[in-house]
């Protein structure tokens, strides 16, 4: 079999590997025991996951000697709550792992974002090890260490700071992702590209076809994402400047998440995040920022490889205006009562723009309200 690509996150002692490839679940007992000698682990999964791929995950650490338990919780967004990660927790500490045994986080992203922040916290800290199964959580959620739970206030308000010690995706399951999942993934890999990578979105707008059938192409576009967060977080581990960037689109798309209550069926994250990187387009040209063309050009996008691109494409009806502009005031890149938007100047020119008023955020949401 041949070696997955290896992508480091620079964090000076605590840099790490993401191996990306086919085949690393069966090599994951071997690749977690040469970083972690010695150490127990507890899988944390979620029912779904289980079912599908978590043999698979246990042939592979004891063919490389690791033992442990695992922990199931149910599937969806609505996992992210203190209630199951005080499940999380009473289940590493139950099956008495110490410091220097390891949480694996197996799943997508929000067995990731809440894996990890029940490692970051459980005997103050415990090593983990991001074993992702869906493509949104591939490119994004287990790079970079952010981990967290919602509250009924809004999206990833509970959470800390902490690196994983290897990340493993094997592309390979990724084979049983209902279509509309691997689409959903989708949207954050085009997000790199509309951030600061022009060429890569071209790429993307060339082969997108060649990345959802799988092989090669796949494995470069994950490499490519991963590379693209890897840079960022290295430059910005807790998010106090260019790291901001990775939130192109979140803003409104967390406001349309915490509108539809985190109902899965409705609207899943990446999806909030296709809206939410088109509206950012959007409201840039509104503000004399960029051209009309370049907010086409991600909407043409997004609409050919089958992702929503406007509020109207969320089933079910929303809020009003202000009831979202209320949404985005608790979304966590407030910073004194001031909004905090990523714009952008074009394709892969995407800034940082603070104290956007919000007047204009208001109109704009009412402008594209589908009411």
């Amino acid at each position: 079999m041949s070696e997955p690509v290896k992508v480091e996150v620079g964090l000076g002692e605590r840099a790490y590997d993401i191996l990306i490839g086919p085949g690393l679940l069966a090599r994951a007992g071997a690749e977690i025991a040469a970083r972690l000698p010695d150490a127990r682990v507890a899988v944390v999964t979620d029912e779904n996951v289980a079912a599908a791929q978590l043999p698979a995950l246990q042939a592979g650490l004891e063919a490389g000697g690791v033992s442990g338990t695992v922990i199931t919780v149910p599937p969806g967004e609505k996992t992210k709550s203190f209630s199951h990660l005080e499940t999380v927790v009473d289940g590493i500490l139950a099956a008495k792992l110490e410091r220097r045994d390891a949480v694996i986080a197996f799943g997508g992203g929000v067995v990731g974002d809440l894996t990890g922040f029940a490692a970051g916290i459980a005997r103050r800290g415990m090593p983990f090890v991001q074993v992702p199964t869906s493509l949104l959580a591939q490119v994004d959620s287990s790079v970079g260490g952010k981990t967290g739970i919602n509250s009924p206030r809004g999206k990833n308000l509970v959470g800390v700071f902490h690196q994983p010690k290897l990340v493993l995706a094997d592309t390979e399951a990724l084979d049983t992702l209902p279509a509309r999942e691997f689409r959903a993934g989708y949207a954050e890999v085009a997000k790199y590209g509309l951030i600061d990578r022009p060429d890569f979105f071209a790429w993307l707008e060339r082969n997108w076809q060649a990345v959802f059938a799988g092989g090669a192409a796949r494995i470069e576009a994950i490499a490519e994402a991963c590379r693209a967060k890897a840079d960022v977080v290295a430059r910005d581990e807790f998010e106090t400047g260019d790291r901001a960037l990775l939130n192109l689109g979140h803003t409104f798309g967390h406001a349309l998440e915490a509108a539809v209550q985190y109902d899965g069926a409705r609207l899943v994250h990446g999806e909030g995040v296709a809206i939410g990187m088109a509206l950012a387009h959007r409201f840039s040209t509104r503000m004399n920022l960029a051209s009309p063309d370049d907010a086409a050009r991600v909407e043409a996008h997004l609409k050919a490889v089958g992702l929503p691109w406007r509020m109207a494409d969320v089933p079910g009806g929303l809020p009003d205006a202000e009831a979202l502009l209320g949404f985005i005031a608790q979304d966590k890149k407030v910073s004194r009562g001031t909004l905090t938007f990523i714009l952008t100047h074009g394709v892969g020119k995407s800034f940082v723009a603070h104290d956007v008023p919000a007047s204009e955020v208001l109109s704009f949401l009412k402008e594209n309200h589908p009411g």
